[in-house]
């Protein structure tokens, strides 16, 4: 996968056009003027106005919520809702496009990555605003001109010159051969800084979403591809009835017909895992599946149950979909999707190919498959990929086992689910290396991402927002609960943490090679503050935004 295109600095930037009245915009950039016109501004302005105070209020939900947890309270399946899930009732018909999902491949939306994922033989790219992003003004704006030109089909990339030869042009395949394109915003606990209604700051959500439909979206629908997204982080039915209602008035602004924005929702948070059943019932008219995101999911888990000391989870590298509590997830997710009319998605594998390492790849590519296997066998209807090269390694895989569209017979009627078989730990160890892990790709992510690159390959692995929170949150719980030991025995305390810290440096070595590397001092403070701190940070991404341009 290709690390986010930092766009050089702009020699001129037009005047700014007046904008409409409440709005500020906070940074200049060259596409400004041709994405972010007024009647555009002003589209985006009667979203915040409409929806902000319920978004605010979902978000007020959650650390209700969070606090319960803190308390001792568990997650649980809800009583107000058990005609829901008991009920007989199917999603809207999925739409052609969308029946066939074995493959798909995701990543952020710089123009080459955007050309090349198109191209790439998927079934399906998810361009990816939220965890493979720095939302950086640049990043933002460049990938939202880039999908507006691959939609119009016009979009090229060259890349640079080598010698005397100029660079590589890249250009899109026939339509008939391009991936199906999906678009997955930030999340609803983001914000846009850059755009400010009255005052306040934009949704980053509406800011993604709504900005690449008033652009697409008419053109989308002609051509019968949507235009179709992926929700993340939701964790409740009360967050997906909030989309559908955005949605459905983004679709009477635009002149669609009320459905035609279909959506697929991620199950990663922990409380989202206990009502499958009421997100799909709330965006039943516009649902096409589910899907394993399953990085986030055990970052949620951890975050969940930060303040209980009988579910802390082991180094992240035991923590394998074969545990108990997530293979739980797995097939109650597929059960839940088939019973209602819905795809099934399987989750992302980390690995990436290993060049110049025969063995080591060979290891990786096996994972890969063995992984990919799993999920098919279980009943799920499609997986995910981070690079091309494992496309057609994934592609086998779900060819040979599901030669329709999907798998929707299979309806694993034997699967019986419980609440504590959702929220019961894994055993394991925490190894010496695998703490020091953490320490380093915590650091590596976070000097990337402030250096405006969100997907960044570590260690034979690609890396984005939900793994290096899993290594983060993990520091945090393991430093702040009592009587932790390494494998090795040695005491898990922060003058462990702190000389992996002060040793980091020097095991990096040159820097310059490393993407962010002239942030590294800074990540490492960053990373220093928020595991000391009393209370575990909501996301890592909610106090870096604040030092992106």
């Amino acid at each position: 996968m290709s690390a986010v295109a930092h766009s050089a600095a702009p020699t001129r930037v037009p005047a700014p056009a007046p904008l409409p009245a409440g709005i500020q915009l906070t940074a200049r950039h060259p596409l400004q003027e041709t994405l972010l016109p007024s009647s555009a501004l002003a589209f985006l302005a009667d979203l915040h106005r409409r929806f902000e105070p319920r978004r605010q209020a979902r978000l007020a939900a959650r650390r209700e919520r969070q606090a319960f947890f803190d308390a001792g309270g568990l997650p649980d399946f809800r009583a107000d809702t058990a005609a829901i899930r008991a009920g007989d009732w199917r999603v809207a018909p999925i739409p052609d496009a969308l029946l066939d999902r074995r493959v798909e491949i995701t990543g952020p939306t710089d123009p080459k990555m955007v050309i090349n994922a198109l191209n790439s033989g998927a079934s399906c790219y998810m361009a990816d605003f939220e965890d493979s992003t720095s939302p950086t003004w640049a990043n933002l704006l460049t990938g939202q001109h880039a999908l507006r030109e691959a939609v119009a089909g016009v979009i090229e990339h060259i890349g640079p010159a080598q010698g005397d030869s100029p660079g590589k042009r890249y250009v899109l395949r026939p339509f008939a051969e391009q991936a199906v394109l999906l678009v997955r915003p930030r999340g609803w606990h983001l914000d846009e800084k850059h755009v400010r209604v009255n005052d306040a700051p934009l949704s980053a959500s509406l800011f993604d979403l709504g900005l690449f439909a008033w652009h697409n979206a008419a053109m989308l629908a002609a051509d019968d591809r949507g235009p179709y997204f992926y929700l993340p982080k939701l964790q409740s039915m009360e967050e997906a009835q909030l989309w559908n209602d955005v949605l459905e008035h983004i679709e009477t602004e635009l002149g669609l017909p009320v459905g035609q924005m279909k959506v697929t929702v991620l199950i990663e948070t922990l409380p989202a895992a206990f009502e499958m059943d009421e997100i799909l019932h709330a965006l039943r008219g516009r649902i096409a599946g589910l899907n394993c995101g399953r990085w986030d999911y055990v970052f949620s888990y951890i975050k969940t149950f930060r303040a209980h000391r009988d579910k802390v989870l082991p180094e992240r590298g035991q923590v394998t979909m074969a545990q108990p509590f997530l293979r739980a997830y797995s097939e109650l997710l597929i059960q839940t999707c088939h019973r209602r009319g819905a795809h099934a998605m399987g989750g992302m594998a980390a690995q990436i190919p290993v060049a110049g390492d025969p063995a080591a790849n060979a290891e990786a590519m096996a994972r890969v498959q063995a992984d990919k296997l799993r999920e098919v066998t279980a009943g799920h209807d499609g997986t995910w990929v981070a690079h091309p090269a494992l496309i057609p390694l994934a592609r086998a895989i779900f060819d040979e086992r599901m030669p329709g569209r999907h798998q929707h017979g299979v309806r694993r009627e034997e699967v019986l689910v419980v609440r504590d078989d959702l929220i019961k730990p894994c055993l394991g160890t925490i190894t010496r290396a695998g703490f020091e892990n953490n320490v380093e790709v915590c650091v590596r992510y976070l000097a990337a991402w402030l250096d405006g690159n969100g997907c960044v390959p570590i260690h034979h692995l690609m890396e984005d927002a939900a793994t290096a929170e899993i290594a983060r949150t993990q520091l945090w719980q393991w430093l702040h609960a009592d009587g932790l030991h390494l494998a090795d025995g040695s005491e898990v305390d922060f003058a462990l943490f702190e000389r992996a810290l002060l040793n980091l440096p020097a095991r990096l070595g040159d820097r310059t090679a490393l993407p962010g590397g002239s942030r590294i001092n800074e990540a490492i403070g960053m990373l220093d503050r928020l595991t000391h701190a009393d209370t575990l940070e909501e996301f890592l991404t909610l106090p870096a935004y604040s030092r992106l341009d």
